[in-house]
């Protein structure tokens, strides 16, 4: 559930105006000592993809795509779905994103592996391991 929504609104990023990016800004009070990385999907998903996800860190938001801030390097292993879009270094191609969704405690992140299957449940997408493909020992 979103918590004040009015209140949890606000600059939530500073644009690049070279490549047109702009680098998701956590509050000062969310340490992110895990790297921070973003994980977009098209707005049209962000409703329901909050609504399943069994903890939520930061989410951000503009007209077009809700972002997820993960730990750096959520991307390792794993194919992120189409029309998702992973961002290393949470920079996204985003106009204006503000600061939609708090998250539950002190951490910033919501946990990678549960947003990944969610994500590709909803678009229908079979999740894809790399991990341990041409390992002798199998995966």
């Amino acid at each position: 559930m979103l918590r004040n929504l009015g209140a949890l609104l606000c600059r939530g990023g500073r644009t690049d105006s070279e490549s047109r990016m702009t680098r998701l800004t956590l509050p000062p009070t969310l340490p992110a000592t895990l790297g921070c990385d973003a994980v977009g999907v098209p707005a049209r998903f962000g409703f329901r993809l909050l609504g399943r996800l069994p903890r939520n860190g930061c989410v951000f938001a503009d007209d077009n795509w809700w972002w997820w801030i993960v730990p750096a390097g959520s991307d390792l292993d794993v194919t992120w779905p189409l029309p998702s879009h992973y961002a290393r270094g949470a920079y996204v191609p985003a106009t204006n994103p503000r600061l939609i969704r708090w998250p539950d405690d002190t951490s910033p992140y919501t946990p990678p592996i549960p947003l990944y299957l969610m994500a590709c449940q909803l678009t229908g997408t079979a999740p894809l391991w790399t991990a341990g493909v041409g390992s002798p020992h199998g995966a």
